[in-house]
């Protein structure tokens, strides 16, 4: 269940909590105890990123209710999360892309390509570890990638590092795959004696016809 729901190895989840235990263990604890094991917990808050579950399901696959799936996701996500990079390795190329999160708040959700209401997230991963170290601010889902890059911050976030992109951002100054286009058929003109004795039956029959 551990790596179908998070895409981590057994021992690679034991080391995330035990790191979530150290973070969470100096904060005072308030209010009514968690209905889940902190175990539990991660694997919920993993499952909801990792597959896009709805409270619905991730109450009924956990045993708990909806408020509670929220509640632990809104506490427990942020521990999930590495900690915001001033400035990277040098020599660190990043991978940009923008993805399309159905949002139900149309304040901030546009309708996009998907025909949906959604909502506009860049996300930037190390190319060689494939970690998230940038998620942009939320734009509306019809913002094209190549202006949300600047608008949602990921592009200050990211400083001058190295950053590779598909081909949905032009002028940005990004590093794209170079796109070969096609060439354009030339259209060959009709040669041969077989045109000509073809045009010339055409004439024949029109002329042919006024007559008549």
């Amino acid at each position: 269940m551990i790596r179908p729901f998070t895409g981590l190895s057994p021992r690679s989840f034991d080391r995330l909590v035990t790191a979530v235990q150290r973070e969470s263990a100096a904060e005072p604890r308030t209010g009514r105890p968690w209905c889940l094991s902190l175990e539990d917990r991660i694997l919920l808050v993993a499952a909801y990123w990792r597959a896009n579950l709805t409270m619905r399901q991730l109450a009924l696959l956990f045993g708990t209710s909806k408020a509670a799936a929220d509640r632990i996701i809104d506490h427990n996500g942020p521990l999930l999360a590495l900690p915001p990079r001033r400035r990277f390795a040098r020599g660190t190329v990043l991978i940009v892309d923008g993805t399309l999160v159905p949002t139900r708040d149309h304040a901030v959700a546009e309708q996009s390509k998907n025909y949906r209401y959604s909502t506009n997230h860049q996300v930037v991963i190390d190319a060689d570890t494939r970690l998230v170290v940038v998620v942009g601010r939320p734009l509306p889902g019809n913002r094209n990638d190549c202006k949300a890059w600047e608008e949602s911050g990921a592009k200050s976030a990211v400083g001058r590092t190295t950053v590779i992109a598909d081909g949905g951002y032009p002028g940005t100054g990004l590093i794209m795959r170079h796109r070969r286009t096609a060439a354009p058929r030339a259209r060959k003109c009709p040669t041969g004696s077989g045109s000509t004795a073809h045009t010339s039956r055409s004439a024949h029959e029109w002329s042919t016809s006024l007559l008549e």
